[in-house]
């Protein structure tokens, strides 16, 4: 019996390398997207109209 010619293609023209890298990649990009809102989108915004009450800042109803 012959044996069958083995694939000659470069391993970044298959499908299944970019398959386990597509994963990765977008649980990177998430966390890189939630790190810039989390620092620019409230980071300053004060508590307005509060109360401390122990460790938690509750709203006061206007």
């Amino acid at each position: 019996m012959k044996a069958e010619p083995q694939s000659s293609k470069p391993w970044w023209k298959q499908l299944w390398p970019w398959l386990l890298i597509l994963g990765p990649a977008l649980a990177a990009i998430g966390c890189a997207i939630t790190i810039y809102l989390a620092f620019t989108v409230h980071a300053d915004e004060p508590v307005r109209d509060g109360i401390k009450r122990g460790l938690k800042v509750e709203q006061v109803q206007p």
